[in-house]
């Protein structure tokens, strides 16, 4: 469930929308009214505002006068829900809002409690006029029927944590998990489509993700340049800079990405390294990614949840698996590619090496005839697979060999 809550200074114009007697409201008729508090019955929006002016005359310097509130629980959760259900659902969520007090690093309050269930308000149902999926919207007044103001100081906080106790108490899912939840498939959708994609378009990767059904939202500077983007899909909102590895679906690295995706097979050079105290030349040899009498664990060829797609080339063919978050998120810290150049071809090598379909290559130890990779190689039983892959990075390392950024050199 997620609950969102802003002071404003136009509370007559949110009335107006929220009671679907604005101009701007297309579909009214997906409108209901759920509640009033501390109201005559029967208003209008006009009769409304009158009476939280009234209110509003106690106190001259509340600029912003009206809270605004939206509260949108997941569609399977409310789907036979009553008016009264819904009346219930907002009292919850005012009960556990009023209830919050904010602290500081050091314990102390920044943002006392509040007192919505005192205030003038009203709280209308809305269906979203293509989904149908509801939602609430509440209209209350920044002071009390006693004369107090309604603390407004990071009252969007005030407005998550109330919707995260309501969840959790009538046992549905957080928002948090919802949306921990639903980005792995965000980036499954983009990748998915940079990898069908012919050619690199901007236009097209725009309109394969909304016919997949995100709303995407363009973020351009006053020259009309792209900055970033923001998609959209029911109540949750993904930036751009939130999504994919390496922030690498941000708007000005997409082309980058798109020509990995179809890049051409590469080859990789791994130098052996001399022996303490001998002299041996290091000769650069190439090790391609191919399967080397190993077959794909099963369980790594398809999707579950929690897993994300990658692509390896193997024998010169793009293969794609679906390798855990758990795995990538090790990758990622291991070969930081903030800190290492060659941090795309460790982890194809890990990935690799993690899926099945590379055997470790043994690397000659140098003087001694024999490898230094003669210790048996291969998950154990006892092995999670957080475990597994930083045995897996560990061993991509010592095969072809970190490389570290450096910046530019006077």
């Amino acid at each position: 469930m997620i609950g969102k809550a802003k002071s404003i200074s136009h509370g007559i114009n949110d009335i107006r929308y929220i009671t679907g007697e604005s101009r701007n409201k297309k579909h009214p008729e997906r409108i209901f009214h759920v509640g009033d508090n501390l109201l005559p019955p029967g208003l209008d929006v006009t009769g409304i505002w009158d009476s939280m002016r009234l209110t509003l005359e106690k106190s001259k310097r509340v600029k912003n006068s009206v809270i605004r509130i939206e509260v949108s629980p997941a569609p399977e959760h409310t789907k036979d829900f009553t008016i009264d259900d819904w009346q219930r659902l907002w009292d919850d969520f005012t009960d556990e809002f009023d209830n919050i007090e904010l602290l500081d690093k050091n314990g102390k309050t920044y943002s006392p409690k509040t007192a919505l269930k005192g205030s003038k308000g009203t709280v209308w149902l809305h269906l979203e006029s293509k989904s149908g999926i509801p939602h609430l919207h509440g209209a209350f007044c920044r002071i009390d029927e006693r004369g107090n103001i309604n603390n407004d100081h990071d009252i969007h906080l005030r407005a998550q944590r109330a919707a995260e106790r309501v969840a959790l108490k009538r046992g549905w899912t957080t928002a948090a998990e919802v949306r921990e939840t639903n980005i792995g498939q965000v980036n499954r959708d983009c990748m998915e489509t940079l990898q069908s994609m012919e050619s690199w378009s901007w236009d097209e990767y725009v309109a394969r993700l909304r016919s997949k059904g995100y709303e995407f939202w363009e973020l351009r500077d006053n020259k009309k340049i792209l900055r970033g983007y923001v998609l959209k899909k029911g109540n949750a909102r993904y930036k751009a800079s939130e999504l994919g590895r390496g922030r690498n679906l941000m708007a000005t690295k997409l082309e980058s990405t798109w020509k990995k995706l179809h890049a051409a097979p590469k080859t990789r050079t791994v130098s052996t390294q001399p022996a303490a105290g001998k002299s041996i030349p290091t000769t650069p040899r190439t090790i391609p990614v191919h399967a080397q009498g190993t077959t794909p664990v099963p369980q790594y060829t398809g999707y579950r949840p929690g897993t994300s797609p990658y692509h390896i080339d193997i024998d010169g063919e793009s293969r794609r698996f679906f390798i855990p978050d758990e795995a990538l998120d090790v990758f990622n810290d291991e070969f930081d590619y903030r800190e290492t150049a060659n941090s795309r071809d460790l982890t194809d090598m890990a990935a690799a090496l993690f899926v099945g379909m590379l055997d470790t290559p043994a690397v000659p130890s140098g003087g001694g005839g024999g490898s230094s990779n003669d210790l048996p190689w291969g998950r154990r039983e006892d092995e999670d697979e957080r475990e597994w892959a930083r045995r897996c990075a560990r061993e991509a390392a010592r095969v072809i060999g970190k490389k570290p950024k450096t910046g530019r050199k006077r």
